[in-house]
């Protein structure tokens, strides 16, 4: 084997974002360090993975069996990774191997079996291996046409969820409340699913939404990477959803419940390299559901990586040529070994970043079929400053938690937008409890976790307190805001204007470093670490190697300032 086909994920599209050209390029650069020739098949040109840099050589073309049979022809490749190149390259692999294309030429399938593709793709083999694993999963119907769909009508539990099989982002998805609802939706995703196949889904509304990232080889050894939490409760798609990593609110007893169900699923499935399982938990007890399993690196494996630090796209490709966990070095340690699971020591907090700017007539109401375009990661030592962060890498209007569509609307107008999952839903739900209301019925409206709505409360009271007039307590104001993630600038901007406040801001005793992200929460010393801004009082070592010569010492210099080091450290 010495020439590996690898698919690109396409042109991006409302509902599927960019982090698969990360993933793409990732593979692609980790291939050619093992020795083999990489040939890549994309057809967006505008993307990292289609330089010819990345590859040995690029073909810029549709994504299509006619075109993809053409390449493998042209270029006598010996293998196929399609897992990196989202849903698209999964379905382009699954087309290739029904139609014989693959056996025609005698090129080997890499890293997860079409087998397993398809039992997590299929619904119908999904759930049948879920029971017979004794994993839980929704009661649901499966409908390849529009009779079954019809029969399904008068008895299905309303609300019901539709998820129509090997679609990504949710494409063709959706919420039925009534017969016709369901109908429409059910009518549409089956146009749109690549098998005309759809599961109606009794719906979990309103439960918690988890996903755990984990990897397998062919050795059978198997880790998480992290687990994550959607700040919106079951009902918006994962990529529409706000998330944390890792998990804020389940206890110790349901973080080990839901990560022994997911490596038993992976294991289950035979899955080599990435995964992505997601989970729904009820709030209120120990029971979930298993709702899907993504076969290949995903949006959230993106999202994982840059997280931890852990290169998932990397070891996934390592992976599929057969190396194992315990033979692939820690990218970042260069210590230890891939097998090694990664230890988180802050917070991380991704917020989708919608198109409404552009398509201002846009519905905003958010579902089960992704709407966004892109999203913004932040890191921090607690959730407040990196949920602030977050805001401010939107690059919208609204740099905090202020927002003055929700200040002016009524006590039933903003009930409405509390409990509308929408774009601005975060600043909705701020604006209900600057008004003080309870938190018990702003969690009733919305169903976000009580926890998320604490912290949020922390980041209203500390707004709220500096807004009041200049007093002896200013600098005890300033201090827990700038804790808790508030900007000077934003301070300014919330706080009366005067000497009190500019002292208090002139003599905090926490200053910006960097610390690092290094998989292993300092646990092991690592030697290409990235790193996070926050207050503190001690940075991180940055360790810089330059060669010896002329300009060496100037270089050390530039770096720590960019950095944040402050002079008297330098």
């Amino acid at each position: 084997m010495k020439r590996i086909l690898v698919i690109g994920s396409g042109p991006i599209v409302i509902g599927q974002a960019a982090e698969f050209d990360y993933a793409g390029t990732q593979a692609c650069k980790s291939l050619r360090e093992e020795g083999y020739e990489v040939v890549l098949i994309n057809s967006n040109p505008a993307t990292i993975m289609t330089d010819e840099e990345t590859a040995d050589a690029v073909y810029i073309e549709p994504l299509t069996p006619e075109f993809c049979e053409r390449v493998i022809a042209r270029e006598k490749v010996d293998a196929l990774l399609p897992t990196l190149g989202g849903q698209t390259g999964l379905n382009l692999a699954s087309l290739l191997a029904d139609r014989g294309i693959l056996d025609k030429y005698g090129v080997q399938l890499l890293g997860t079996p079409l087998s397993a593709i398809r039992k997590a793709e299929d619904r119908e083999e999904f759930r049948a291996l879920m029971r017979e694993i004794k994993e839980p999963v929704p009661e649901s119907w499966i409908v390849e046409s529009n009779d079954d769909l019809k029969a399904l009508l008068d008895h299905a539990p309303y609300p019901c969820i539709v998820r129509p099989a090997y679609t990504l982002g949710g494409t063709g998805g959706g919420i039925a409340n009534s017969p016709e609802e369901l109908w429409e939706i059910g009518q549409r995703g089956l146009k749109l699913s690549m098998r005309s196949q759809l599961m109606i889904e009794r719906s979990l509304l309103g439960w918690k939404e988890v996903e755990y990232e984990v990897m397998r080889d062919r050795a059978g050894n198997c880790i998480t990477i992290c687990n994550m939490e959607n700040f919106d409760p079951m009902g918006v798609h994962t990529g529409d959803s706000i998330v944390v990593a890792p998990s804020q609110t389940l206890s110790d007893f349901e973080y080990h419940m839901l990560r022994t169900a997911s490596l038993k699923i992976i294991r289950a499935l035979g899955i080599e390299g990435g995964c992505n399982v997601q989970l729904a938990v009820n709030p209120d007890s120990f029971d979930y559901y298993v709702i899907e399993v993504n076969p290949r690196v995903s949006r959230s494996s993106a999202l994982a990586s840059k997280a931890t630090g852990y290169p998932i796209a990397r070891v996934s490709a390592k992976i599929a040529v057969g190396r194992t966990l315990d033979e692939i070095e820690n990218q970042v340690t260069k210590t230890t070994k891939a097998c090694f699971e990664p230890a988180l020591d802050y917070c991380v907090v991704k917020i989708p970043r919608w198109p409404f700017d552009k398509f201002t007539t846009g519905d905003r109401t958010l579902f089960t079929q992704m709407k966004a375009t892109g999203e913004v990661m932040a890191i921090d030592r607690s959730f407040e400053s990196a949920l602030l962060k977050a805001i401010r890498g939107l690059e919208v209007q609204s740099k905090d938690l202020r927002h003055p569509k929700f200040s002016a609307q009524s006590e039933e107008e903003l009930k409405t937008s509390v409990r509308q999952p929408t774009d601005e839903r975060l600043w909705a739900i701020a604006e209900a409890l600057r008004r003080r209301w309870p938190i018990a019925e702003i969690s009733r409206l919305c169903r976000v976790d009580k926890w998320f709505l604490v912290k949020m409360q922390n980041l209203i009271e500390a707004e709220q307190a500096l807004g009041q007039p200049d007093h002896e307590g200013t600098e005890q104001n300033v201090a827990r805001a700038l804790q808790l993630g508030f900007t000077p600038s934003q301070i300014r901007a919330l706080a009366p204007e005067s000497p009190r406040l500019e002292a208090a801001l002139s003599n905090r005793s926490s200053r910006p470093v960097h610390k690092m992200v290094d998989t292993c929460a300092g646990e092991f010393e690592s030697k290409t670490p990235y790193y996070y801004a926050t207050l503190g009082r001690d940075s991180d070592d940055v360790l810089i190697e330059l060669n010896e010569g002329e300009g060496a010492s100037q270089a050390v210099i530039q770096t720590q300032i960019e950095l944040g080091v402050s002079s008297e450290a330098r």
